[in-house]
């Protein structure tokens, strides 16, 4: 039985059920999935799973992670981030450095996030972005997640970059509209990089054009072992 882990570094555009879909026509093996979803136009690191270590995917998907992001102020959107459609639109303030390191200093620790309308996240069976599609907005109720660390990298004029060091579950949409929130301006999500999760890095996941180039045994020659993945991740 073939069995283990690919960490993937998904290409925008693809959503992780696609990335899946396609690794699974290459191993030609039923049992697969992924640990954590990156919306269609996140990049980065994508662990999926096949075999028995299917088994562990619920270890791996509650690993903190971590993320490079950049937040466009001036609009705000459907969707959270900038594939959306536009739903606000409102001039941009000159913020300085303080005012934008004051508000991010209110999302570290542990606090409340309410999902998006537009997530997999199941209610009454089905997934939130179905209700979505339809234009239907259903009550979700908010959760606990934690932000271990929230970096400005850059400061621009329409625009922040920052890193963030999170909990499971952490939707970086939400976070940019809460900080735009936090400044008193309309906010999303502009681009965004999943650099790690766990103990997984982006700089040493699988390019996506050569996973698609690979056969089966290169594939698996590529994947992590099962006895490996036992070991406690960092």
């Amino acid at each position: 039985m073939i069995e283990g882990l690919l960490n993937i570094n998904k290409p925008s555009g693809l959503t992780s059920f696609e990335v899946v879909r396609r690794i699974k026509r290459i191993l030609d093996y039923p049992k697969i999935g992924h640990c954590g979803t990156l919306d269609p136009m996140a990049t980065g690191v994508l662990l999926v799973v096949f075999g028995s270590a299917t088994k562990q995917a619920e270890r791996f998907t509650a690993q903190e992670k971590i993320y490079l992001g950049e937040v466009q102020f001036g609009l705000s959107t459907d969707s959270g981030d900038i594939t959306g459609k536009t739903v606000e639109e409102a001039p941009v303030p000159e913020f300085s450095r303080e005012d934008i390191q004051s508000a991010l200093s209110r999302f570290i620790g542990k606090i409340e996030q309410v999902p998006p309308m537009v997530s997999a996240l199941k209610y009454g069976g089905r997934k939130l972005y179905e209700f979505a599609r339809e234009g239907r907005t259903v009550v979700r109720l908010s959760r606990e997640i934690e932000i271990h660390s929230l970096d400005l990298l850059e400061k621009h004029a329409q625009s922040i970059k920052i890193r963030v060091r999170c909990s499971k579950g952490t939707y970086i949409r939400v976070l940019a509209e809460d900080i735009g929130k936090a400044l008193k301006v309309p906010a999303a999500l502009k681009t965004l990089v999943r650099e790690s999760s766990g103990g997984f890095h982006v700089q040493d996941s699988l390019p996506w054009d050569e996973v698609m180039t690979s056969s089966r045994e290169m594939l698996l020659s590529k994947s992590h072992a099962l006895g490996v993945l036992s070991a406690p991740l960092t």
